[in-house]
């Protein structure tokens, strides 16, 4: 999902690192527990840019190793401890629901209607039909380190969302702003959940000025 901006990073100058999270992409998951954040620690130190799961992930490193990140961009984050509507619950409800029947076409088509705007649904079904394929297996345990709070996040810090993303990811980029020492907050225009697919260009605008300084 980021070949784009990784190209046109690299063509700045810029060393770009895109690691598949276990369970997407080509990274399966594994039979044991295991740590996104220990995963995406080895590259630092790095600026860390992540989307949603991705963007939990980016924070809770920037959290744990704050002497390794400098930069970090998160577009949509999950937030460990946040209140999640009824809206949300009842999409992982449904989910559960297809995944455990095994309809994985109903399974990916309810994700795409409820993160994705449609123009990009034809680029984004491969990709999450080939995380419900890895994650089809036993659901090994995930650890994250020990909570931190926003307030001790040392990164300058680029907050993401697009203008018709659900409500739970606006609160959350909200709060992440109000509480965080060096944080601001932009709404990408037309997008939804994936503005660097449904709105690449005001995206990469946005972001790639951050990075620069």
């Amino acid at each position: 999902m980021w070949d784009r901006q990784a190209q046109l990073l690299r063509a700045r100058g810029r060393e770009v690192v895109t690691p598949d999270l276990r369970g997407f992409g080509e990274a399966p998951v594994p039979d044991a527990g295991f740590s996104n954040v220990d995963d995406v620690a080895q590259f630092l130190p790095a600026a860390l840019v992540g989307n949603s799961l991705g963007g939990r992930v980016a924070l809770e490193t920037a959290l744990a190793h704050p002497a390794d990140v400098d930069t970090l961009v998160l577009v949509s984050p999950a937030l460990a401890d946040h209140d999640w509507s009824d809206e949300i619950k009842d999409y992982w409800r449904r989910e559960e629901e297809l995944f455990e029947r095994g309809d994985v076409d109903a399974a990916t088509q309810l994700t795409l209607d409820a993160f994705a705007l449609p123009h990009v649904h034809d680029t984004l079904e491969p990709m999450v039909r080939r995380s419900y394929e890895l994650q089809s297996g036993p659901e090994p345990e995930v650890s994250w380190p020990e909570r931190r709070p926003l307030g001790s996040l040392r990164p300058r810090t680029l907050v993401l969302v697009g203008e018709h993303d659900l409500a739970d990811f606006h609160a959350i980029a909200e709060r992440i702003v109000r509480e965080a020492p060096d944080a601001r907050l932009e709404v990408v225009p037309g997008a939804k959940h994936v503005p660097s697919l449904e709105q690449p260009e005001a995206f990469e605008a946005l972001v790639f000025a951050f990075l620069d300084g």
